[in-house]
């Protein structure tokens, strides 16, 4: 599948949201991977996007927060989530995120982006905590429909992050894919450019890989980003292919 070019800003208009909301106080964790290990993961339709022969798998932790539908209206309030996704591209060569699982810590979300969108949500305890170091520390201990399965890591924050092919391809990403009533579809998104800054790796529980059956990955993240978000709208769906 021959994918568009990396780009800071969306591809594609949206004329009319879906859905908004805004992703605040993120921390990016990353480790590559053999594209041939996660390509079964992918949904039909699909395979690993890559950057100099590999692909990656993101630990995304962050609060959500002023989820609307349609219009902008905030319904949901403020929450943490976390998330565990791949990188995707489909056949008509967009590139998008995959994700093998999304806590979050508020149940009424978790129930919509399962039965509207096909996501894997699952209802967990979880908080971000701005440490007086000025530190960000994600916790997570999942709630249902698995008991158990959990998260923790601390990042602190530096400065403004270079440009980087590498830091682009991670980041600046305009849908996902997923499954939805057996079909393959994209869900694009549109926001600012990021911005991204560096950031060290205080401390590290990463569980939650292993739960969404990433076994073979472990240790510090090669890839350690921060930044205090950007506000996001979906458009309508559209098919893979």
């Amino acid at each position: 599948m021959s994918a568009e070019p990396v780009t800071l800003t969306a591809p594609r208009t949206i004329e009319r949201a879906i859905m908004t909301q805004w992703w605040r106080d993120l921390a990016f964790l990353h480790w590559p991977v053999e594209p041939g290990a996660v390509a079964p993961l992918l949904p039909p339709g699909t395979e690993p996007d890559t950057l100099d022969g590999v692909t990656y798998v993101g630990l995304i932790g962050f609060t959500m927060d002023r989820v609307g539908l349609g219009v902008g209206v905030p319904y949901f309030g403020r929450f943490a989530e976390t998330n565990v996704r791949l990188y995707s591209v489909d056949a008509a060569g967009r590139r998008g995120v995959v994700f093998r699982s999304l806590d979050a810590a508020r149940l009424l979300p978790v129930v919509i982006g399962r039965s509207l969108f096909g996501l894997n949500y699952v209802w967990s305890k979880m908080s971000v905590h701005h440490e007086p170091d000025g530190a960000y520390a994600y916790r997570s201990v999942r709630r249902w429909p698995d008991k158990g399965p959990h998260a923790g890591f601390t990042v602190f924050p530096g400065a403004p992050s270079p440009p980087s092919p590498l830091n682009d391809f991670l980041t600046a990403r305009w849908g996902l894919h997923t499954v939805l009533r057996g079909k393959t579809i994209y869900l694009p998104n549109d926001h600012p450019i990021w911005p991204l800054r560096t950031a060290t790796l205080l401390g590290l529980d990463e569980s939650l890989l292993k739960a969404a059956g990433l076994p073979g990955i472990q240790g510090p993240p090669p890839s350690v980003l921060f930044s205090h978000g950007v506000p996001v709208k979906f458009g309508a769906p559209l098919p893979s292919n």
